[in-house]
Parts: structure tokens; C-alpha cells; sequence
């Protein structure tokens, strides 16, 4: 017997859209801040960097926090408290955070500044704990995917009009080739402005008829697993303490850091195999793959972008004399646009299109987000004659989004080979065809993180809930990955070479497609073959 379909309560859905939104917002306006902040403060390009640490690093803290207090209770408190008060309490905490940049900048303090954005990230951290699932529910469960393409597609949104608007606070209205003294009123008014858009939204949770959100799922304690992140989260401090008391090479500290997370996931594997007792999740080795995976693609995601605004102000780069911060934000805006591009294509699959309707839409699709991230530049007064033959770039990712064939692995493969390519093509060119190629790693990264979260997961069973949770700590690579570019530049003198610091990401994430295929097949999942005869 057919149970009728739960209808979608579209007034919270609209609403939490707008939260998406903003976490792709600041999120990306951080490409902006990252410059500035290096101007304003004298800083070096790995110490710079340390803004997307606080912030990544802010979700993972979050998430280990919030999973070893639900393992010493016994019980998921997120659960427990539902997922829109979740919701609420995170949004509160990222208004508290965004006020806090205030003084902080008028105190002329950067440090300060850092915990400023952690404590944004933290909030925003329990938010997607909380959303993501919170989506599902508002639903039928069957269409829940749906509604996680929608809030995908706002957030990309969110990514692409956030360096533009910022930089308006920032730089004012005027056009890119302008120039304006930025004072600490710009920095007030915008962080302001984003604390009481996020206030007037946990306010409209709070006083809404919204369910509270909640699951029946068992919680899952792991105490191996939570041994080994707890180890993890103890060797990051070291490494900061070590980082700040001594003289020890800034790119040698991070190459070490990075070495031993894989040590400690690929060890605690060898552990679960031996006995699985205890190690919940994390005794598949799909998920410590996926685990990998997500590390990765988050890191050279941002670290493509957060190192971005560095090289365009190098002088004989893109122009002899390098651009000035007010002139760097359409490239930027061009990146995250082109990760909304992607996603917007990846979301074709959700509506009920014809075979030959999909194949249209998956070439008209493209150039409409393209339109936007044009029209979003023109209204913030950019010149954008040099973005038009961006579209080269796009019907390149179109050839190769339907070589995929929305097959997880195969897409996976072919993007992270495609975009390892585009990396050292930047690097062995100057100019707009340099940017051309480094942007084009926006598109490619679109749509990884489904292939890998839905591999990771894979034959998890009742685990899978955990091995999620696993999966999104693993945000951590956004603040890794990102000052080992930088501290690479730094050492080098040459940004524009620590991109090969990127090649290497996906040149790693195109292994991990392999030997995802290989262990999923040895389990008996052969998810491209599966996938394929789907469609």
C-alpha cells in the first residue's frame, strides 16, 4: 500500500534557504577580507591565511565538540533539542561573532579579528549540523534530495554576489578601476548589517510555526573513533603552540600537519580491521577514504580562491603594476560563480525532465548562472569585457559533465584530472588566460562533493548517520590546506607557483576516485554501474 507523500512546508524551506545563503556569503566574502587584511595589517601571506583557519578550522571544533558530548551523554543532544532550536542557538552564536569583528577591528587587533570569525563559524557549524538534515524533514523524505539542491544552488548564489557586496562595503560604489581609503566604518557598517540580517532570521525560527525537527536514529557511540579525532584535535594544538614558540619553516609545520592526519585515519583503519569493536563508522575504509576526500576537495576549494587576491595583486601577473583590492573582487566573484554554475547543473537531475530535456538544460543551464555572475559585476560597476570568453571554460566542464554521466566515480575522476591540468596550465601562463585556468578549478570542484559524500557513505548501514557527521568534520581541510599554499608562497616569493600546491590536491583526490571504485567493488557496490542503469 502507498503512503500519500508529506507535502513540503514551503514557507520553512524558503527560510532556511536563507540561511544557506549565508553561509555561502560570508563564506566567500572572506576572498575579499583576506586581502584587505593583509594590507591593513602587514601580514604575510601564510598569516593571512589564518582567517580561513579560524573559520574551517571553527567547524571542524564544533562538530568533534558537539559528537563527544552526545558520546558521554549517550544520546545525539541535537536530536534531542531539535533541529530548528539547533538552528536558532547557531545563529545567535555567528551574531555574536560578527559583532565581535567590530571592536576587534577598532581595537586594530588581528588576532582578535581570528576569533571573531571562529566564533562565526562555530555557529555556522551547529547551523548545517542542524540544517542539512532539518531539510529532509520538511518534506517527504523521498524528495529530500531536492531540497538539499535547492539550498545548494541558494548558497552557490550566496558565494558569487558575497566578494561583490563586501567589497561595496568595502571599497564603495564605484567602479573596479577607482580607488578609496578604506576606514574602519566600512568594516562596522557591513558587520552590522550582517548581524541583524542573521538576528531578524533566528528571530523569524523563534516566533515561526516551524516543527522542531527531530529523528528517531539511534545514536551510535564510537570511543575508538572518538579517541582518534580527540588525537587529532591534540596534535593541531601542538603543532600551533610549536608554530608560535619557535622558528620552525611555516610550510614544514603544515606538511607535517597534513601527513599526520593521514597517519592517524589510515591507522585507525588498520585498528578497526584488526578488531572493529568500538570504531563504529570508521571501521569501513570507504568512509577514512571519503574522510580523505572531503579534507582535500574542501582545502583546495578555498585555497584556490583564499590565495587568489594575492597573486592578482602581484605586479606582472594579470597587469604590470598587479591590481589593487578594490579591483580583485569580479575574479573572485567569478570563481564562486563558477562552483554555482556546476551545482546548478547538478541539480537538473533533480526535476522530471526528458532525456532530451536534460541534455538541453545541461547546455543552457550554464550560461543563465553565467548571466547572473555577469549581471551581479555589472551592477557593482565592473568592467567585464575580460570575462566573456569565460565561456570557453564552461563548455569545457559541459563536455565533462556529460562524460560523467552522473556517475559518481567517473565524474570524480574526470574532474579532478581535468582540473589538476588546468592548475599547472595556470601556472605555465600569465594573465587572463592564467586566471581563466585557475577559475576553472571552481567548476570542476562544483559538484565533488556529492561523488565523494555519497561514496564515503556507501554500505555504511546504521552507521551512516555517524559516518556523515565524520564526513563534515572533515571541513578541516579548508584550514590546512589554505596557509600551506601560502606558506609555500611566502617561502618561494611567487605565488603564482604555490598553485602546484593545488595540482597536488586533485591530482590526489583523482588516486581516491580510484580506490574508491576498487574498495566499493571488493563490498559488493559498484555505484557507477548502478547509478548508470538509472538513468
Amino acid at each position: 500500500m502507498n503512503q500519500p507523500k508529506q507535502p513540503t512546508n514551503t514557507g520553512a524551506l524558503a527560510t532556511l534557504v536563507l540561511v544557506f545563503f549565508f553561509w555561502g556569503f560570508i563564506a566567500a566574502s572572506s576572498s575579499v577580507f583576506i586581502p584587505f587584511c593583509r594590507t591593513q595589517f602587514n601580514l604575510t601571506q601564510f598569516e593571512s591565511q589564518l582567517i580561513g583557519s579560524a573559520f574551517y578550522g571553527a567547524y571542524f571544533v564544533g562538530s568533534l565538540i558537539l559528537y563527544l558530548l552526545s558520546s558521554a551523554v549517550g544520546y545525539d543532544i541535537l536530536n534531542k533539542m531539535g533541529y530548528k532550536r539547533g538552528i536558532i542557538v547557531g545563529i545567535w552564536i555567528s551574531v555574536i561573532g560578527a559583532l565581535a569583528v567590530i571592536p576587534s577591528a577598532n581595537a586594530h587587533s588581528f588576532p582578535l579579528i581570528l576569533v571573531s570569525y571562529f566564533i562565526v563559524a562555530l555557529g555556522f557549524s551547529l547551523q548545517q549540523t542542524a540544517a542539512q538534515p532539518f531539510a529532509v524533514a520538511l518534506g517527504d523524505p523521498s524528495t529530500g534530495s531536492h531540497r538539499l539542491n535547492l539550498a545548494g544552488g541558494v548558497n552557490s548564489l550566496g558565494t558569487t554576489l558575497g566578494p561583490l557586496i563586501i567589497s561595496f562595503f568595502l571599497f564603495g560604489s564605484v567602479g573596479s578601476g577607482a580607488s578609496k581609503i578604506v576606514t574602519v566604518a566600512n568594516i562596522d557598517n557591513f558587520y552590522i548589517l550582517v548581524a541583524c540580517v542573521f538576528a531578524a532570521v533566528a528571530l523569524f525560527f523563534t516566533f515561526s510555526k516551524l516543527p522542531s525537527g527531530k529523528d528517531d536514529s539511534i545514536f551510535e557511540s564510537s570511543r575508538k573513533a572518538s579517541l582518534s579525532l580527540s588525537l587529532m584535535t591534540g596534535f593541531l594544538i601542538v603543532i600551533i603552540i610549536i608554530g608560535q614558540l619557535t622558528n620552525i619553516g611555516k610550510v614544514e609545520l603544515l606538511a607535517v600537519t597534513l601527513v599526520m592526519i593521514l597517519i592517524i585515519l589510515f591507522s585507525s583503519y588498520s585498528s578497526a580491521s584488526k578488531n572493529s569493536e568500538g570504531w563504529g563508522a570508521m571501521k569501513y575504509q570507504q568512509l577514512i577514504l571519503g574522510m580523505i576526500g572531503i579534507f582535500l576537495y574542501v582545502g583546495v576549494e578555498v585555497t584556490i580562491d583564499n590565495n587568489f587576491g594575492a597573486l592578482l595583486k602581484t605586479p606582472g601577473y594579470i597587469t604590470e603594476a598587479g591590481l589593487h583590492d578594490n579591483e580583485i573582487s569580479k575574479y573572485i566573484s567569478l570563481y564562486w560563480g563558477s562552483l554555482m554554475i556546476g551545482r546548478w547543473t547538478g541539480a537538473i537531475s533533480v526535476f522530471n525532465l526528458s532525456k532530451m530535456g536534460k541534455r538541453i538544460a545541461t547546455i543552457v543551464v550554464p550560461f543563465i548562472a553565467f548571466g547572473v555572475v555577469l549581471v551581479a559585476n555589472v551592477l557593482k560597476g565592473n568592467d567585464i569585457h575580460d570575462l566573456w570568453a569565460y565561456a570557453v571554460c564552461i563548455i569545457i566542464a559541459i563536455i565533462a559533465f556529460f562524460y560523467g554521466q552522473e556517475k559518481p566515480v567517473k565524474t570524480l575522476l574526470t574532474l579532478a584530472l581535468l582540473a589538476a591540468f588546468a592548475m599547472v596550465f595556470g601556472v605555465a601562463t600569465k594573465g587572463i588566460v592564467s586566471v581563466y585556468a585557475f577559475m576553472s578549478g571552481g567548476l570542476c570542484c562544483s559538484i565533488m562533493w556529492p561523488c565523494i559524500f555519497s561514496l564515503g557513505i556507501a554500505g555504511l548501514g546504521k552507521y551512516t548517520s555517524q559516518g556523515s557527521a565524520f564526513l563534515i568534520m572533515m571541513i578541516l581541510g579548508g584550514a590546512v590546506i589554505p596557509p600551506l599554499q601560502g606558506s609555500v608562497g611566502d617561502k618561494t616569493n611567487n605565488m603564482h607557483i604555490s598553485y602546484l600546491v593545488a595540482a597536488c590536491c586533485f591530482a590526489a583526490l583523482a588516486f581516491l576516485a580510484l580506490r574508491l571504485r576498487t574498495v566499493l567493488k571488493s563490498q559488493g557496490l559498484n555505484f557507477d554501474e548502478q547509478i548508470g542503469g538509472g538513468h
